[in-house]
This record gives C-alpha cells, sequence and structure tokens, in this order.
C-alpha cells in the first residue's frame, strides 16, 4: 500500500492526481442521473435508454479517440486539459434541463467528444508528471483506483443526495467540482510533448501516427493479449452499468439510494484491485491478473439474476475487483514498455480500441436487458466466458510478457 502512493511524494503529479479525484467525484453524480433520468422516461425499458446513450459514448471515443491521442503528442497537454475541462463543464450543466431523451443523447455525444480529447492527454502525463521510473505502475494503479473507486463508488454518495436534491440538481453538484478541479489543472506547469532533436517535434501525418499507435498496441503479445481481454471485461460490464438500474427499481422494487449502493460496492472492489495491484510481482503475475479478471467477472454477473440486495451487494464486489484486475495490466504495460515519446499515441489508440469493445458491449447489454429481462445477466455472462476462453487459446502469449527493460522498436512500427 506504501508502495503505490510513493508518486504522491511528485508535486506534479499531486496536482494531476486532486484535479482527477474531484472531477471524478462530480462525474458519478453525472452518471447516476443520466441512468435515473433515463428510468424516468422510460421506466422498464431504460435500459434501451441508457445503452443508446452510453453507446454514444464510446463512439465519440473511437472517433475522436486516436486523433486526440497524436494532438496529446503535439500540442501542450496542459492546454489541451483545461479547455476540454471547462467544456464539458458547461455541457453538463445542460443536463438538469433536458426534457427528453433525445436531448440525453446529444448532450452525451458532444460530452464525450470532449473527454475523448481529455483523456489521452491526461494518461499520457501520468509517466511525463513522475521523474522515478520505477513509479510508473504505482501511479497508473493509483489513477485507476481512484477512477474506479469515485467513478463507480460516487453513485453511493449520489444516490443519496439525489434522494435529498432530486435527480435533476444532482448535476448541478458535477459542474461545480469542475471549477474546483480547474484550480488544480490550471496551477499545473506546462506538460510539454517529448520533443526529438534540437526542441523540434517531429512532424507526421496524424493518420501515420494515429496507425502507429494502433501498431505498437497489437506488435507487442502481451498489450495485445490484455487488450483483448478489455473485451471481455466490457462484455460483462456493460450488463453491470445498462442493466442494474432497471433490476434494482424495476424487478426489486428498490430504491434509487439502493441503486447507489449497489453501484458502489461495485466500485469498492474495483478500488480494492486497484491498490493491491500495485504491489504484485510485476514480472510474473500480469497474464494471472488478466485471467482471474475475466473469470471472476463471468462468475458475478452470471448469478445477478437470481439473488435479492444483499447477496447482490457481494458479487458485484467480486465483479469490480476483477473488472480492474481485467483493464489494468494494459495501461501498465503501455508506460513500460513503449517510449515516452511515442505516449500520447498509443494511449490515444488504445482510448479508441477499448471503447470499441465497449461500443458492442452496451447494444448487447441493452438488448439483453430489453428482451430477456431476468436472464440478462445470465446471458452477457455466458457469452463473456466464451470470449475468454477464445481469446486465451488464441492469443495467449507464451514468452515473458511483462519485461520491464524491454521497449518496442519503434522502426518496427513505422
Amino acid at each position: 500500500m506504501i508502495n503505490s502512493l510513493n508518486p504522491l511524494k511528485e508535486r506534479i503529479f499531486l496536482k494531476l492526481y486532486f484535479s482527477q479525484t474531484i472531477s471524478l467525484l462530480g462525474d458519478a453524480f453525472t452518471w447516476v442521473g443520466i441512468a435515473l433520468l433515463a428510468f424516468q422516461f422510460g421506466g422498464q425499458n431504460s435500459a434501451a435508454i441508457l445503452s443508446i446513450a452510453l453507446t454514444l459514448r464510446v463512439a465519440a471515443f473511437i472517433l475522436f479517440g486516436p486523433y486526440a491521442g497524436v494532438l496529446a503528442d503535439r500540442i501542450d497537454r496542459k492546454k489541451i486539459m483545461y479547455i476540454t475541462h471547462f467544456v464539458r463543464m458547461a455541457i453538463v450543466g445542460c443536463l438538469p434541463f433536458v426534457s427528453e431523451a433525445w436531448q440525453i443523447y446529444v448532450l452525451m455525444l458532444f460530452l464525450n467528444i470532449f473527454n475523448a480529447f481529455f483523456t489521452p492527454a491526461y494518461q499520457a502525463a501520468i509517466p511525463q508528471s513522475i521523474n522515478n521510473e520505477k513509479n510508473y505502475s504505482s501511479g497508473i494503479a493509483l489513477s485507476n483506483a481512484t477512477n474506479q473507486l469515485l467513478g463507480v463508488l460516487g453513485p453511493g454518495l449520489a444516490g443519496a443526495v439525489a434522494a435529498w436534491l432530486g435527480a435533476r440538481q444532482i448535476f448541478f453538484v458535477d459542474a461545480a467540482s469542475f471549477i474546483i478541479a480547474a484550480v488544480f489543472i490550471l496551477t499545473l506547469p506546462s506538460l510539454l510533448i517529448e520533443k526529438k532533436g534540437k526542441g523540434q517535434i517531429v512532424k507526421a501525418k496524424v493518420w501515420t501516427d494515429i496507425m502507429k499507435g494502433t501498431r505498437f498496441l497489437f506488435t507487442d503479445k502481451a498489450i495485445r493479449f490484455a487488450l483483448l481481454i478489455e473485451l471481455v471485461s466490457a462484455i460483462a460490464g456493460a450488463q453491470i452499468l445498462v442493466n442494474t438500474v432497471g433490476y434494482i427499481k424495476g424487478q426489486l422494487h428498490l430504491t434509487d439510494k439502493d441503486y447507489g449502493y449497489v453501484m458502489a460496492v461495485f466500485g469498492i472492489g474495483a478500488a480494492i484491485a486497484a491498490f493491491a495491484s500495485a504491489n504484485l510481482d510485476k514480472s510474473k503475475n500480469r497474464i494471472a491478473s488478466l485471467m482471474i479478471g475475466g473469470v471472476l467477472m463471468c462468475i458475478s454477473i452470471s448469478f445477478g439474476n437470481y439473488v435479492v440486495f444483499i447477496p447482490l451487494l457481494i458479487l458485484w464486489l467480486l465483479a469490480g475487483f476483477g473488472q480492474t484486475l481485467a483493464e489494468m495490466p494494459s495501461q501498465i504495460l503501455i508506460a513500460e514498455k513503449i517510449p515516452k515519446e511515442e505516449h500520447g499515441k498509443v494511449y490515444g489508440a488504445h482510448f479508441a480500441w477499448s471503447h470499441l469493445w465497449w461500443a458492442f458491449a452496451y447494444p448487447i447489454a441493452g438488448f439483453t436487458g430489453t428482451n430477456f429481462r431476468s436472464k440478462e445477466f445470465l446471458f452477457g455472462a455466458v457469452l463473456s466466458f466464451v470470449l475468454l476462453l477464445i481469446i486465451t487459446i488464441i492469443f495467449y502469449p507464451r514468452n515473458n510478457p511483462s519485461d520491464r527493460t524491454r521497449r518496442l522498436n519503434i522502426g518496427s512500427c513505422i
């Protein structure tokens, strides 16, 4: 646990971390608000509304993420972060006034276009804000732990606030959190890109850089395997994100606050796994983490339709734990094995590919939640497990997947 907190000793990372923490806490309020609005507009068909909104979300990431990653290698990352940050704050401020489902779709699309530019710049800035390379994995683990904890644990608090203020008013809480986070972003030093030669930025065509980032992802066997395991995590995780609200409120007839508590437990499991993974042996346990995470998610959601509130809390705790184990290794591997000057384009490519998986997963979750109500989680689990078997048989890396001293050959990816 102590090792995972070492990056906080570095001043630039500390500011970056605080800005993320505050912003993510606000984001949790927004996603609870969206889920509750979807239930207001659609009732038992809330899964369809949520799946469309979330599919538009990842569509924005897929379309703009790779270009955003290239931009993060060319432009001051601080500038990208604060511009997109303020635009997102304005969009969130519009959410309390929606009156129809299509307005949610439009705002979600634009909100996440700017998220697509913010996230690769933020991810690429993490290794650059840490001077000691030994702390890369700890910094990414801490960032992921906070992301999981506040991004999903926040609904517990958001559910309570929604019961007090109302579902629409909690969007104002998110907008306010953007202002606080902006203070930390604006006080960051300029997070400059890695330069080559005498301070000259290498000028390459955008499409060439996008393809180069993708080749980096798929050239290394371990990174490729980790990315494909994220597909399994997406199929299972989408069932939780899309169908939990309908199951809690529509089938168990519980409250907004209960929905918040269930999602909070999901976040607690994810955060525990993120902190624990930072202290695991870095050379041998990454593939084990991916496999255990995928299996744990499949098993956990398979029983989702057959339990009541308390057992569901336990299952979603295990599912959250599994999701982090299945998703985090790829980001750590990129930080350790990809040269710094290529981080922006590779994180951008990873951002796009990992969200492409969710673009498949959300419609599947919406379909099962609408057409197979009372068995949606089971069907999602079966599909996830079949994918896990296929990916493991075909793509399991046979060599040592986590040699920290190895770096990909740049020339082979051009």
